[in-house]
């Protein structure tokens, strides 16, 4: 999503509507260029500022609800393991050097917590992530 307005309702609505995306219209051309290459490989990518604020507003929102803690449990720990650093903003080639895996490894595991979740794309995954409690602000 590409906009002129930075405000918070939007950037929910947006990212509970399925986008990967969110950019401000003051972008650059070349971080706007690069924001369609990453989504367009299946990555996620928010602007900085709102980034930081989604984060803010989750720290605010205190302990993670219950149901959605339950359901990391239908995760194995490599896919927990894999959730925990797509939320830290790793893209697939470092989390694979991370965890010593393939590539293709990496994006397998992406695969199914996304299919056991229930979730879209990488956006979702980050929220849900933060969500439950599983990564921290700060962490």
């Amino acid at each position: 999503m590409l906009t002129t307005f930075d405000l918070d309702d939007y950037v929910y609505q947006a990212l509970r509507a399925g986008a990967s995306g969110f950019l401000l219209k003051d972008a650059s051309a070349s971080a706007l260029a690069e924001a369609v290459r990453v989504v367009a490989a299946g990555d996620a990518l928010l602007s900085p500022a709102v980034t930081r604020r989604l984060i803010s507003e989750f720290a605010r929102l205190g302990a993670p609800r219950g149901p959605s803690v339950a359901r990391l449990k239908e995760l194995t720990d490599r896919e927990t393991e894999v959730l925990a650093l797509v939320a830290r903003g790793l893209s697939n080639s470092e989390i694979a050097a991370e965890l010593v895996l393939a590539e293709q490894t990496v994006k397998t595991h992406i695969g199914r917590l996304l299919m056991k979740l229930a979730l879209r794309d990488r956006a979702q995954a980050i929220v849900f992530a933060y969500e439950t409690g599983l990564v921290k602000p700060g962490e």
